[in-house]
């Protein structure tokens, strides 16, 4: 019997360990959950961020045609077409 009892405190010694193990694999899955959340947000931060920049770039360099550069005035006109056909089809339709 004596041997049984070794066997069986031997799987309790193991089964603790386990699952002390576990327990330390599901903090650290719950901390790097986290960590990756934090970092999805900052991503998705960074990324409103740099369309805003984009944005802000393009109209610098609109800007900077319409005062004279000779850099971006094909994009510049282009632009301005684009607009103006925006502005008459606006009139079409008031006019309808």
């Amino acid at each position: 019997m004596s041997e049984i009892a070794e066997i069986i405190d031997t799987l309790e010694g193991r089964l603790k360990k386990l699952l002390q193990k576990t327990d330390a694999l599901e903090q650290t899955s719950k901390a790097l959950q986290q960590e990756l959340n934090k970092a999805a947000t900052v991503i998705q931060n960074q990324s409103k961020e740099i369309e805003a920049l984009k944005s802000q770039y393009d109209t610098l360099k609109i800007t900077s045609s319409l005062l004279g550069s000779d850099e971006n005035k094909r994009e510049t006109k282009l632009k301005i077409n684009s607009l103006i056909r925006e502005i008459d089809y606006c009139i079409a339709q008031l006019a309808d």
